[in-house]
């Protein structure tokens, strides 16, 4: 297995995870959060991929799925095209709301290919390459993606785990 195999086979897990977190279930079931501070399903989701589609394309050099395909005006939500989740608090959390199953699927789905696109590229050497500088120590290609993937493979695990605690009626 080559690097970009492996990079494929990660990113797939996080695409299947968070994709059976979310499957059939409505917008309200997507915005209900267990208590006023905790994160959605939905907002869970919609977070993970917005983190890997702001890092990836940044690593890419691509412009980001969410405004090149128009995700952020099909969502509609009370956020700036910029914000990823990173640092929400209760309120913004709240305002990932009437979301669908379907529109959430799309956009992860987007995400997905243009990610697999990017890592299928990719090899041992490529990993080396700093994406970051702002961090000490620098940080590469590689440690970014491996980070979104822990990122959103954890985020994924919390949906699924909110989904359980979804009201049975």
């Amino acid at each position: 297995m080559d690097i970009a195999e492996l990079l494929t086979d990660a990113f797939g897990r996080v695409r299947e995870e968070a994709g059976a977190a979310v499957e059939g279930l409505t917008p309200g079931q997507l915005a209900h959060r267990p208590d006023e501070s905790a994160n959605s399903i939905g907002w869970l989701v919609w977070h993970l991929t917005r983190v890997q589609d702001d890092h990836v394309a940044d690593a890419a050099g691509l412009e980001q799925v969410w405004t090149a395909q128009g995700w952020y005006d099909r969502f509609g939500l009370q956020l700036e095209p910029g914000e990823t989740g990173y640092g929400h608090g209760a309120a913004q959390v709240a305002a990932v709301r009437d979301v669908t199953a379907e529109q959430l699927l799309g956009y992860l789905d987007a995400v997905h290919e243009q990610t697999l696109s990017f890592v299928r590229t990719l090899d041992d050497a490529a990993l080396d390459r700093v994406v970051d500088e702002d961090w000490t120590p620098h940080v590469t290609l590689g440690v970014r993606l491996v980070s979104v993937v822990s990122d959103d493979l954890q985020h994924a695990g919390q949906a699924a785990y909110a989904r359980g605690l979804l009201p049975r009626g």
